[in-house]
């Protein structure tokens, strides 16, 4: 891009919002970067990232990198975002003794109700029910019907309303579709998409054999919790904090954030759950630089022993000495049993 006197980049970067609805313009821009490949003069940016893939990975292979902007984090919602500690270094300050935190300004209900989608988040003046109801509204008549053939609007509302009340759960499409009214294929179909638009994260199982790891199935997590709460009916905290669904709610998030962490660093998740034969259950395994770290997320404000039954066994099955990490509501980190601390669920 030149100027009047010849120079260039007289209105670098340029930014365009939603590319994916302009792909013509992508072969342009590819004879624009491979003229001038000064990084960070274009800024290309768009809410559906299935179709933006599509066409960034057709024209523009080798001259971009792709960074996944997901809903805050607690920091960032706090406005410290800034520049986050390397991943290694963050597992190793949960563990550290001593170490402190600012709790955020707001409770986990209000984490929960209203998520961490900018607008929402950073303006405690916008109608939490009405932003939700847009937001499902303009996702559906807008995105998704744009990527796969949604004949019945109804039979849509009603799966993405079974689908955020299996938060946190092992994806059974047999009975999702039951329940959803529609067949298993459109099941998967139609859950591809709310994973591939960033809605959802499809948390796979552990198992040493990676080929395992690919064909079990994963578990449901809501990338916005507002956004799954809304769905189900909760509105208000009294129904969230003493009704079924504090518990996946609160997981939802813990996941959410780990998910967030990876991908605000650049890297892809590499997180997992773990199921024993005997239904035993560890919630999450952070896989980095060759260790695994258990992790457990309780939505309650008082942790006893017990709560690591489940990381201990873990530890017994696989030989493990990583430490392990409970993660509730509580308001300042606690050892609990050699090598199994607990720690604010904020802090993540």
């Amino acid at each position: 891009m030149n100027n009047r006197n010849g120079g260039k980049h007289a209105y670098a970067p340029v930014i365009l919002d939603e590319i994916q609805y302009v792909p013509e313009l992508l072969p342009y821009i590819k004879t624009r970067i491979d003229e001038d490949r000064s990084p960070g003069s274009w800024l290309l940016t768009g809410s559906q990232s299935f179709s933006l893939m599509q066409g960034v990975s057709e024209s523009l292979a080798g001259r971009v990198a792709v960074v996944t902007l997901l809903p805050f984090s607690v920091a960032e919602a706090e406005g410290r975002g800034g520049k986050q500690p390397a991943l290694g270094t963050l597992l190793s300050k949960i563990q550290a003794a001593g170490l402190k935190a600012p709790s955020p300004s707001f409770h986990v209900a209000d984490w929960l109700l209203r998520g961490a989608y900018p607008e929402v988040r950073a303006n405690p003046d916008v109608d939490r029910e009405l932003w939700c109801a847009g937001y499902v509204q303009t996702y559906l008549e807008r995105d998704v019907r744009q990527v796969v053939n949604v004949g019945d609007l109804n039979a849509f509302h009603l799966f993405l309303r079974v689908a955020a009340a299996r938060t946190g759960q092992v994806i059974n499409y047999s009975d999702l579709a039951r329940d959803a009214g529609i067949s298993p294929p459109t099941a998967r179909k139609w859950m591809s998409v709310l994973e591939a638009s960033g809605q959802v994260y499809l948390l796979p199982p552990y198992f040493r054999n990676f080929g395992k790891r690919l064909i079990k199935s994963p578990k449901i997590y809501w990338l916005d919790t507002a956004v799954a709460a809304f769905l189900m009916g909760l509105h208000s905290p009294e129904p969230l904090l003493h009704g079924p669904f504090l518990g996946p709610l609160f997981e939802t998030a813990v996941i959410s954030a780990w998910v967030k962490a990876f991908h605000n660093r650049g890297l892809p998740p590499a997180v997992y759950f773990w199921r024993s034969r005997d239904g035993i259950e560890v919630d999450l395994l952070v896989d980095h630089d060759g260790r695994l770290y258990p992790m457990e997320a309780k939505a309650t404000s008082t942790v006893f022993p017990q709560h690591a039954s489940a990381l201990l066994k873990w530890r017994d099955l696989a030989g493990s000495r990583e430490p392990s990490t409970i993660i509730a509501d509580i308001p300042k980190p606690a050892s609990l049993l050699p090598g199994v601390r607990a720690v604010p669920w904020w802090w993540i």
